[in-house]
């Protein structure tokens, strides 16, 4: 499907994934803020951060349940009023008070990005949502690339004014939304149809393709967490990989849409397998010894891998859910990737502690597994298509 042929929804909902990018300050600066600002330890900081992390877990995997019950229109407005007003209070609440509201609003947070993610699923047709996921994530990319940036210039003029800038920024998306999405009918008393644990279990392949997910989402955010580690313990600048981050974000917004218009008609595991496997070559290339070019050339070869899977895997997994559990098949996917995330860290850090020398032959070596697991699950179902 050409761009020109999204529906207006779909445009307006990625125009609110920029605008909601661009200034997702909070959670960017939020350990900064949590040292300086509020006087806690690093350990503390560190303790709460992780609880925030487990509440945007939580908040995707039963976000889309609220969503598919109560309509994803009527929970993403409601989720984004009381998530931006729990934000904006935060500088002014007292530490144990800071300390409940923070997950409070990470958790409204991701309920309203699930229901996003499944508003625009449901304004497209089986088949044709890879180009809508496509735009959603350049969209968002978009908006990460200057978000950083203005969250800078903000915490120079106030960490105040962080909060109630982001705040401001949701009711604001909240108001747009509120009148461009179509109304919902009344909801309906119960969800029909078979519950969303027993349809995933009844496709193999789909259990295959998630775990895939998890895995390739722990060796794809080592570029977060041991990367800048590895390039510094190498003698590295800093700029090096401010650089490396801006290759990756800058090959996303310029290829993602066009290499998904290309490969709409593909099946999508072999596909979503070529990508993994991509991911997991580009992790081996950082083992290369660091110079500018062998770290350029790794990025660009994992970023290739993050363009074949992202959009495909997250349009695959939408296309296989039934009508009724379309949220919550988005937040499982949505669940998936925050687990490997979050995984990611731990991980990571513990083997390069160890042995350096074996973190990027181990995550790549992850990756092709995840590859060649997803690839063969595919061999049935595809048979039956």
């Amino acid at each position: 499907m050409d761009l020109r042929e999204l529906p207006r929804v779909v445009w307006v909902l990625a125009a609110s994934r920029f605008v909601g990018s661009a200034t997702a300050f909070v959670f960017l600066f939020l350990t900064l803020y949590l040292t300086g600002p509020r006087d806690l330890s690093a350990p503390r900081a560190g303790l709460v951060a992780g609880v925030v992390g487990v509440a945007l877990l939580v908040g995707n995997f039963t976000g889309g349940r609220w969503g598919d019950r109560h309509g994803h229109r009527r929970v993403l407005l409601v989720a984004s009023s009381v998530g931006a007003v729990v934000l904006m209070s935060v500088p002014w609440l007292p530490v144990w008070a800071m300390v409940l509201a923070l997950p409070v609003a990470a958790y409204l947070s991701a309920v309203g990005q699930v229901s996003t993610g499944a508003l625009t699923a449901l304004a497209m047709p089986r088949g044709d949502r890879r180009t809508a996921v496509a735009l959603g994530r350049a969209a968002s990319n978009a908006g990460f690339v200057i978000g950083p940036l203005l969250g800078a210039l903000v915490v120079t003029w106030s960490w105040e004014a962080l909060f109630v800038l982001d705040g401001l920024a949701v009711l604001l998306i909240r108001v747009v939304l509120s009148r461009a999405l179509p109304v919902e009918p009344p909801a309906a008393p119960t969800t029909p149809g078979p519950g969303m644990l027993r349809v995933v279990l009844g496709d193999r392949s789909l259990v295959v393709l998630l775990v895939g997910v998890v895995l390739v989402d722990v060796v794809y955010r080592q570029l977060y967490t041991t990367l800048p580690l590895h390039l510094r313990d190498s003698g590295a600048p800093v700029g090096l990989y401010a650089a490396v981050i801006a290759v990756g974000s800058g090959l996303i917004l310029v290829l993602e849409l066009p290499v998904t218009k290309r490969l709409r008609g593909r099946s999508a595991y072999p596909v979503i397998a070529a990508g993994y496997a991509l991911v997991g070559v580009g992790t081996f290339l950082f083992q290369l010894p660091v110079t500018v070019v062998s770290v350029m050339l790794a990025m660009v070869v994992l970023t290739a891998g993050e363009i074949l899977y992202k959009t495909t895997a997250t349009a695959h997994v939408l296309d296989a859910a039934p009508d009724h559990l379309v949220g919550q098949y988005q937040g499982l996917y949505a669940g998936a990737s925050t687990s490997g995330m979050m995984l990611a860290g731990p991980i990571g850090t513990a083997i390069y502690a160890v042995a350096p020398a074996l973190l990027w032959p181990v995550m790549g070596a992850v990756a092709l597994v995840a590859a060649g697991c997803v690839l063969l699950s595919a061999v049935p179902q595809e048979a039956r298509v």
